[in-house]
This record gives C-alpha cells, sequence and structure tokens, in this order.
C-alpha cells in the first residue's frame, strides 16, 4: 500500500506521532512475540517481502547510505503495522537508542529542507525504513531482525528467549548540528561528541602523544560496512594509562554507546568487557582537536571483543557516524555458525 505523494505530509505526520507519543516501556530479552505480532498484521504481500530465512545472505547486506533495500517501509503500513513495528523497535533498544533512531528518521525532513528538495522526495524521506526478519520469531529456536536506512542500521539476533546480538549498530547524523529551522542547534549525537572532546582534552601532552594517530581524520569510519571488523592499528592509549579522573570519563563515553540498547544486553556487554580487563580498553583520536564546524575529526574505543568509531569530517564537519561492531559475534556468528554445521544454508 504505498502512500500517495500528496498525502506523505500527512502519513509523516502520523507516524512521527506514533514514533514520538506512543509511551516507551522496557520489555525484556524476549523479542519473539513483538515480531510474530508485526508479522501477522501483514499483508501476504508485506509478508513475503519482509521476510527471509535467518542465515539468508540478506541479513548480511547492511549499510547506511541512501539505497534501494529490502522489506517493507512506513510508506508500506497502515496504522495498526506501524504500530507493531515501533513496538519492535521498543522492544529491542533502551529508551536512549528509540529516541535516537526517531531523531534520525526526522533528521531526513531537515535535509529536505536543507537541500531545496521538495515535499514527496524520496531521496529524503522519514518515512523510508526498512523492516526485515530472518527467520522464524521464536523463544526456543535462533531468528534475527533489522530496521534500516539512511544513517540507520540496527541488527538484533536472538536465540533462545533472548538477545545474542545486537550488532552491527550503526547511527548518524546530517547535519551534526542543525543549522536553521524550528530544530536549530539540534544535537541527536551531542553526548558522543562533547564526551570525546572532553576525554581528549583531558589528556596531558605525553598522553595525547599516545592517543593521536593522525593530524588528518579518516574520510568515513574505516571498518566501513564489512561483514566482518577487526582490530585496527594503532590503538591509541589505553584505559591503564589513563587518571581515575579521566578514567571515569572514558566509561561515561562508553556508557553512552552501550545505552542505546536494552539494559539487559548493555549490562551483558559490560560483563563481556569487564571479563577481558578494563585496562585493555583503548581510545584513539585523529584530525582537530577543536570541536567546531570545519574542523573534521575522529575517535574510536576499542578492546579485545569490540570496537566504537566516531567519524565527523563530511558536510565542512557537521556530518558524524557512528558504529559499534562486536569482533567476534556480529550477526550472532557462533549461533550461526551452529546453523550452517546443521546443513540450514541459504544463498
Amino acid at each position: 500500500m504505498k502512500t500517495e505523494p500528496r498525502l506523505l505530509r500527512l502519513a509523516i505526520k502520523c507516524c512521527m506521532w506514533l514514533l514520538l507519543f506512543t509511551p516507551f516501556t522496557a520489555i525484556g530479552q524476549d523479542l519473539s512475540e513483538q515480531a510474530s505480532h508485526f508479522l501477522s498484521t501483514l499483508t501476504d504481500d508485506l509478508k513475503k517481502s519482509a521476510a527471509f530465512p535467518f542465515d539468508h545472505s540478506e541479513r548480511f547486506n547492511w549499510h547506511f547510505i541512501p539505497r534501494d533495500r529490502k522489506g517493507p517501509t512506513f510508506h508500506d503500513f497502515n496504522e495498526e503495522q506501524k504500530e507493531a513495528a515501533i513496538n519492535l523497535m521498543k522492544a529491542s533498544l533502551g529508551k536512549q537508542g528509540f529516541e535516537k533512531a526517531t531523531a534520525i528518521f526526522e533528521l531526513e525532513n531537515v535535509l529536505r529542507d536543507i537541500e531545496n528538495r521538495p515535499k514527496n522526495d524520496t531521496y529524503r524521506d522519514p518515512l523510508n525504513y526498512h523492516f526485515t526478519i530472518f527467520g522464524q520469531p521464536s523463544s526456543e529456536k535462533e531468528w534475527g531482525w533489522r530496521l534500516e536506512g539512511h544513517h540507520l542500521s540496527l541488527n538484533f539476533s536472538s536465540g533462545r528467549g533472548t538477545i545474542i546480538s545486537s550488532t552491527p549498530t550503526f547511527y548518524g547524523s546530517n547535519p551534526a548540528i542543525v543549522p536553521s529551522g524550528i530544530h536549530k542547534g539540534k544535537q541527536v549525537l551531542e553526548q558522543e561528541t562533547k564526551l570525546g572532546f572532553e576525554l581528549l582534552r583531558s589528556l596531558d601532552k605525553n598522553q595525547l602523544a599516545k592517543a593521536k594517530f593522525s593530524d588528518e581524520a579518516p574520510s568515513d569510519i574505516i571498518t566501513g560496512n564489512d561483514r566482518e571488523a577487526s582490530i585496527l592499528e594503532p590503538r591509541g592509549i589505553f584505559y591503564h594509562e589513563l587518571t581515575p579522573q579521566q578514567q571515569a570519563v572514558f566509561r561515561k563515553l562508553l556508557d553512552v554507546y552501550l545505552g542505546h540498547y536494552t539494559a539487559e544486553f548493555a549490562h551483558k556487554m559490560m560483563e563481556d568487557i569487564q571479563k577481558n580487563g578494563l585496562e585493555e580498553l583503548s581510545f584513539a583520536w585523529a584530525g582537530s582537536q577543536q570541536n567546531q564546524l570545519g574542523h573534521p575529526h575522529y575517535y574510536r574505543i576499542q578492546g579485545p571483543t569490540f570496537i566504537i568509531e566516531y567519524d565527523n569530517v563530511q558536510n565542512n564537519a557537521n556530518h558524524v557516524h557512528t558504529v559499534i561492531r562486536d569482533l567476534s559475534n556480529d550477526f550472532a556468528t557462533d549461533v550461526l555458525r551452529q546453523h550452517y554445521l546443521h546443513g540450514h544454508a541459504h544463498q
């Protein structure tokens, strides 16, 4: 059911109302009820568009740029289907993660205005976010789902009634700081920026020499949309080389990223980080040391099991990309390996 161009603005307003004003309630780790309900609301054609086998190659076909994608969008949904899709989002994310995702939707309207695009433009479109389900939602077996569109890629894998992977996780913001209009000054990824600079500016001369690896920021996140991410070099300055006050800022910055997830999943990630040793975490910086437009900058946090990248280079350094990668469990690698071993491979 495609939204007619003349009704697009009304559809956007209704969808944003649902996203912003439906009460947020933490539901726990088992997403199967919300995913099953979402699928049950879809017509046969929409369900065919949304559903893939758990191990289908489409599951790894992720990106964060405007492009053609699989799966239905908010344009295709009636009100019941939109509500079911939103409830699946809320079950899968922490409150902070959900709010940032919906704010990224809304930035598409800002880009429309900045780029002087018509109101019915579909290149910058807050409804053009795609939902795909991989496998049959179940409390007993493995399955997954993805929400993806411009500047947003959220990938979830579940097994035995719990979220076993929530990565890759990509959040982007263009503009990083809205320059004009009713949203002037809004920063969707404000804390990621401010705390990164707070940690950088706390470093003394010797610490900065270890942390900063280049005067030029990379043009984008280095891990890109690769199927698998790996440790990047140089590592920068390690956690154990920081003062207690600097370590506290480091942990606050890390918490901002973990805050995207449900409380249970964030706790599990933190347990894994601590198990592998906080002292193994590192912070690396490249580019400008000024938090201003026209001063490109980049940082990353990494440890033995994960990597976080932040890059603000494009559009005169007013365009942020962030990503979280699990170095051993993106897309629930271990569960998927077992799935393949039992002869369930698909193209």
